[in-house]
């Protein structure tokens, strides 16, 4: 038996989903192409607009003057009272930072580290980060979530089942974190929500087959799109090219016996060629592409031609027409980048190469943190109304007062 109004709220649910969502992926938007856009009347957008603005998840604007005749119709924007809390512990670090709901990162913090963290005692660092920014932010802003970007696999249920580097095994962290901090909390590999974030607000933004791979202090991630969809295989395992055995086409450029591809292409032995200490992904960039040293820009070559040959192997397996490339994989592209894609192109079939592009990742430093703020704002870009209570407190009061 249908319930009434259900079929109607559902309807109203799901297009408020559908603006929003617009919104939230433009960074801004006009109530005139919302129309467009969603097949719904003027009027339909203008009330389903009001109704994310009284939410307090959207803002509208006077639009930008035109030469067109009458009034230019209102830019709808995110709102920046939302946000999330988004974290990526790594071997050298853990970082935290704080996403818009316009996928912009407001703030990043980085504590250092100087030995491997149990889960746990990263759970108590991350508590610690976050406590200050809580109660400098909650005055002013809505915290809707916790988003995790992990470099390990992780299962569909927030369980960490192998974080090689980190010494991870089967760690419920949705669990522990979500626990710690009272907040809704997902989790997610890093490398796969790197290339979400890429697809939907960097360098892939509208391309449909994408393979990306993540170059950080924890090794090697990947993720995949295909179709225009994730590929996450059968458990979400998906993309982990890391842990693939390299293709060393010569013999002096092999340094461990038996290593996967993260052992011989490593942010680690970079460092040491540079002989630095602790540094982040953007500084290290800056070193190595700055350096005269003949150990560092031999270093650089032999890790090129190591990873041409990966890239050749997923470009063969894959047909992408997009390769991209975070982390420190970025600065072996912008190490010569000539040099890297005649090796792909020596490593892969003619058609299939002739549809790929090698490029860096556009958004930097910030992909981890936006793709894992992506995670945590599901729930919310889902159901706008479901988080009510969260968003706008004194509204949802009022409305159960109301009723």
């Amino acid at each position: 038996m249908a319930i009434p109004g259900r079929n109607v709220d559902s309807l109203r649910r799901a297009n408020l989903s559908s603006v929003l969502q617009l919104v939230h992926h433009s960074g801004g938007v006009s109530r005139a192409q919302l129309t467009t856009a969603t097949g719904l009347t003027r009027s339909t957008v203008a009330v389903l607009v009001g109704e994310l603005v009284d939410l307090g998840l959207v803002v509208e604007r006077e639009a930008p003057a035109t030469n067109r005749v009458g009034r230019p119709s209102p830019l709808v924007v995110p709102s920046e009272t939302p946000i999330v809390l988004a974290i990526n512990p790594e071997l050298d670090a853990v970082t935290v930072g704080v996403v818009g709901l316009s996928a912009r990162v407001h703030r990043r913090v980085r504590f250092e580290l100087d030995e491997v963290l149990s889960a746990e005692r990263m759970v108590e660092v991350v508590s610690e980060i976050v406590g200050p920014l809580r109660d400098e932010l909650e005055s002013s802003h809505r915290i809707v979530g916790v988003g995790l970007a992990v470099p390990g696999l992780v299962r569909g249920d927030g369980v960490v089942r192998w974080a090689p580097h980190l010494d991870w095994h089967d760690v419920a962290l949705t669990q522990l974190i979500g626990d710690a901090l009272g907040l809704p909390t997902a989790v997610g590999n890093d490398a796969s929500l790197g290339a979400l974030a890429e697809r939907l607000f960097g360098v892939g933004r509208g391309v449909e087959d994408i393979v990306y791979l993540n170059g950080g202090a924890s090794g090697i991630g990947g993720g995949v799109i295909a179709g225009g969809r994730s590929l996450g295989g059968a458990s979400g395992y998906a993309g982990e090219f890391g842990q693939n055995r390299p293709g060393v086409l010569d013999a002096a450029d092999q340094r461990t016996a038996d290593g996967v591809l993260e052992d011989e292409v490593s942010r680690d032995r970079l460092m040491s060629a540079l002989r630095s200490g602790p540094v982040d992904e953007e500084r290290l960039e800056r070193l190595l592409l700055m350096s005269t040293s003949p150990t560092v820009r031999d270093e650089l070559a032999r890790q090129r031609r190591i990873l041409a040959v990966a890239l050749g192997n997923a470009i063969n397996v894959l047909n992408p027409s997009l390769v991209v490339l975070g982390g420190f994989l970025a600065t072996l592209h912008a190490s010569d980048q000539e040099d890297l894609e005649a090796r792909v192109d020596a490593s892969s079939i003619t058609a299939t190469r002739s549809d790929a592009r090698i490029v860096p990742a556009a958004l930097g430093a910030d992909r981890l943190m936006i793709g894992a703020a992506e995670l945590a704002l599901h729930p919310l870009l889902a159901d706008p109304l479901g988080v009510e209570a969260i968003l706008a407190p004194e509204t949802h009061r009022r409305a159960v007062t109301e009723s």
